[in-house]
Order: structure tokens, then sequence, then C-alpha cells
């Protein structure tokens, strides 16, 4: 079973995050940021993850130690899912439309952490959602996650569509990426021998 149980807490969060990458895109997501419940939901369905998250944060304060603890637990639930990544396929991409948005995702699961964030999003606000926090959600995904992803937003205006499209690349990329190549099951996918 490639699952994984996360708790994290520290003095402006506590986060619950529970994981099968083998699931049916079945979601729980109630991290007290309506927007970022939404790009949760559309990422378990589009990855078809199953995903439960669950946060408690200093959301009177604002939305930020929220976002990014619920991205750095869900990274960290995707290291222990993977464990050592035997037979994954390591390497997604998609370029995926969105209406007027067209957004490219690529991944490696290289153990190594880079985030390549060019969505130019053009509005300071999705609803109350602060559209930085974007950046910060998945800063803190690959750098627990241990993996090199790429966001590029090669055409689009409007700012809800850019993240959404954004979320469901990336949950479909990395879906390619994880899923198992029956090929090479029994083999670490790189010439190191360990990622």
């Amino acid at each position: 079973m490639r699952t994984a149980d996360i708790d994290r807490r520290t003095a402006e969060t506590e986060v619950a995050v529970s994981l099968d990458l083998d699931g049916c895109g079945n979601a729980e997501i109630r991290t007290g940021v309506g927007f970022l419940d939404h790009m949760l939901t559309l990422f378990a369905s589009h990855g078809r993850f199953d995903l439960m998250v669950r946060c408690q944060g200093d959301t009177e304060v604002d939305d930020h130690h929220s976002v990014e603890d619920v991205g750095i637990a869900l990274g960290q639930a995707f290291r222990e899912a993977l464990g050592n990544k035997r037979g994954i396929r390591r390497y997604g991409d998609r370029i995926l439309s969105m209406d007027e948005a067209l957004i490219l995702a690529s991944v490696d699961f290289s153990g190594r952490d880079f985030l390549g964030f060019q969505l130019d999003i053009p509005t300071e606000k999705v609803g109350t959602f602060d559209t930085e926090l974007v950046e910060e959600f998945w800063l803190g995904f690959v750098r627990n996650a241990g993996c090199a992803l790429h966001l590029r937003k090669l055409a689009g205006k409007n700012a809800h569509h850019i993240i959404e499209g954004a979320f469901k690349a990336a949950a479909r990329a990395i879906r390619e990426a994880v899923e198992i190549d029956e090929r090479f099951a029994s083999e670490i996918p790189s010439t190191k021998g360990v990622l």
C-alpha cells in the first residue's frame, strides 16, 4: 500500500494529511481556506489520489501559515508514500487548458527539490485568497516531497483559471510520475540506483 498519514503541529497550525497514491480521487478537505479546499479537491480528483486534509490555523492573522503548512504536510505525505520509489515512472508532464488559460506542469521525483514557478497571476486576490500563496504552497510541497516541479503559464488572463489550471496540470503530471511502470516494477528509476 502506497499510503501515508502525516500529523504536523506548530504554534501556528495543526495539519493532518492522509494520502493514498492508488486511490480513486476521493477527497475530504477542510483547511479553513475555502479556495485552497477547492484546489485540493481538484488536485485529488485529477491525480486520482484519495486525500484527506484537515488544518486548524491562525487564519485570524491571514491564510499564509495554513496554506504553506498544508503544502509542507502534503509534500511529506508524498515522500512517505513513495518510499524508495521502486518502479515509479519518476517523470510526468502535462499541458492543460482551462478556458483561456494554458498551463504546463512538469515534475521529476528525483529526491532533489526545485520549484520553477512562472505563472504570472494577474491579480493579488481571488475572492479573499492571496494569490501569492500559490507559490508558497508549491514551495512547501517540493521541499518536502523531494521533487522538481515546473509550473508555467503559456496563456491566460483570468487568475482563477490560471491557478486552477496549475493545480489540475500538476495533479496529472504527478499522477503520471508516481504511477508504477510494470516493465520496471523492481527497479529504482535512476542509473545511480537510488533516489
